[in-house]
């Protein structure tokens, strides 16, 4: 998944795609690159079960898939959590060593 997040144009596919389904025209629209381009990243997306196509005639519409991402964002709170908890650890030891070191003092200028 993260591997294809990784890329800015599939990222942005993916923003585009929280607004509701789009086809591949209106995918490629606001993009400088070709269709066969669009193409690739929408194959990288759904290949990593981040968006799902359908037929409806001669569209193929795309819809995000919101389970991949509800994943992401666990993993990402459980790892800003065991962050936080290293961190508060590291403060308190800090605070306690600081408490603990005697205070400097001034040397004679002589």
């Amino acid at each position: 998944m993260f591997a294809a997040l990784s890329d800015p144009t599939r990222r942005a596919i993916v923003r585009r795609l929280a607004d509701g389904e789009a086809t591949v025209l209106e995918l490629a629209e606001p993009f400088p690159i070709s269709l066969p381009a669009i193409s690739r990243h929408l194959k990288v997306l759904e290949s990593a079960g981040l968006i799902s196509r359908s037929r409806n005639g001669q569209h193929r519409p795309c819809r995000l898939r919101p389970e991949p991402l509800t994943e992401i964002v666990g993993w990402a709170e459980h790892t800003t959590t065991a962050w936080e908890q290293r961190l508060d650890r590291l403060e308190a030891h800090l605070r306690a060593t600081t408490a603990a070191s005697p205070n400097p003092t001034t040397k004679d200028p002589r």
